[in-house]
């Protein structure tokens, strides 16, 4: 089991208040006109721009999409968010700290991934599968890493800090990887999860470049040391993320995005440069991604409850993202994720900077957000941290789809 106060510290109290909107009780009154409006992203159009973010869960059976996440996903459809993005969805067999993590590498997974899109379109909302690769943040005694038969890899041979593998004796942490002898292997593979997404009736992938996972690992200087042309100069670090885009277009045209986290994902997973490397780094990515007819890019901003401390130092590389990175989108919708209450989502709408808004943990604990921030009802839901995860022997739809829906007027 993962205790996620453990895992985050006493930071997820800033996280459960909403910036004090659970404190207050009320959700903003004002009406929320600019959200409630539909918008054209790639070839779809969703509803409303409410996004429900990636949000890794850990409830499936042994890789396979199943029905408790079929009702998961739909509660949250027909609860009035327009645009479903799906947990973090490997795209090969890889020693994750997530045993229950779904795949989207073969067909018993297609299958139940094709049931739950087929739910969530037949309540009203869209459905990208987020791909997702972990490099250097996998274990090679994972079982699913030794069924794969292959190492744990990375862009560079150096080791991750931190990590916390509990259901592997000794409760490990992460090792150091082997590095990527060839890159484009780990881009086909991205194509080919794109190709599995599209059988299983998704709508378009979010590849999952954020919070100190392979395409991140590739951005930044401290886990990318290579010497070849996949690393070196930030145009050579975002090389990877570019080519990959490049190969999920090839699949799905222009129903392709890319979550960043430029502040490094507040060091998740031992992630972090000097400000001005980050901004030349990923002002080149965003140019260069600008180009490439996006559906969307996502920016994740800056959380203290992710920002972990290595030797006695918080390993952020703290900035406005939104106000850095947004002015290299020329032609991009932008959606901001991390923090932001109902209120702000409005504001960052109507005001033009974003194009939509990502919900996490509000829409963890209510299936009804978007009917929620419609109807000026509040967001109280209290989290149950014990049961995030889930838990080893526990009903997984506690904790996960027993949250109450607002009642009625």
């Amino acid at each position: 089991m993962t205790d996620v106060r453990n895992r985050f510290g006493p930071q997820w109290a800033s996280i459960v208040c909403y910036k004090g909107l659970v404190q207050s009780n009320v959700c903003p009154t004002s009406t929320m006109s600019s959200l409630f409006t539909p918008l054209k992203l790639g070839s779809i159009t969703i509803s409303n721009r409410i996004g429900m973010s990636a949000l890794t869960r850990n409830r499936s059976s042994a890789t396979v999409p199943n029905e408790v996440m079929l009702e998961y996903y739909f509660q949250r459809a027909k609860g009035g968010a327009g645009f479903i993005i799906s947990e973090g969805t490997l795209i090969t067999r890889q020693g994750t700290e997530w045993q229950a993590a779904p795949g989207v590498w073969n067909d018993a997974q297609v299958a139940g991934w094709k049931k739950i899109t087929n739910a969530v379109h037949g309540a009203g909302s869209k459905m990208y599968c987020q791909v997702w690769h972990l490099g250097r943040v996998s274990h090679p005694d994972a079982p699913e890493q030794i069924a794969a038969g292959e190492p744990v890899y990375a862009p560079s041979a150096i080791s991750a800090r931190g990590g916390k593998f509990r259901f592997l004796p000794g409760k490990p942490g992460y090792v150091k990887p082997t590095e990527l002898p060839d890159p484009t292997v780990i881009i086909e593979q991205f194509k080919q999860a794109a190709i599995h997404a599209k059988e299983a009736g998704f709508d378009g992938v979010e590849l999952h470049g954020a919070n100190g996972y392979i395409v991140h690992q590739f951005l930044d200087s401290s886990s990318n040391q290579r010497t070849d042309k996949w690393g070196g100069s930030p145009e050579n670090r975002a090389r990877f993320a570019l080519e990959t885009l490049k190969a999920l277009i090839e699949v799905y045209g222009p129903d392709v995005s890319i979550k960043l986290s430029p502040e490094q994902a507040g060091g998740y997973n031992d992630m972090g440069m000097p400000l001005q490397e980050t901004i030349d780094t990923y002002g080149c990515l965003l140019s260069e991604a600008d180009k490439l007819g996006l559906a969307y890019v996502t920016l994740v901003r800056y959380a203290e409850s992710t920002d972990v401390e290595y030797d006695g130092k918080k390993r952020a590389t703290k900035h406005d993202v939104v106000g850095t990175f947004k002015p290299f989108l020329k032609n991009t919708p932008l959606f901001v994720n991390a923090g932001v209450t109902p209120e702000e989502a409005e504001e960052l709408v109507s005001n033009g900077t974003a194009a939509g808004v990502f919900f996490g943990l509000p829409m963890v604990t209510h299936p009804d957000v978007g009917n929620r921030i419609r109807q000026g009802k509040p967001l109280d839901n209290a989290p149950d941290f014990v049961h995030l995860y889930g838990a080893e022997g526990v009903d997984p739809a506690i904790g996960y789809v027993d949250y109450p829906a607002a009642t009625s007027t």
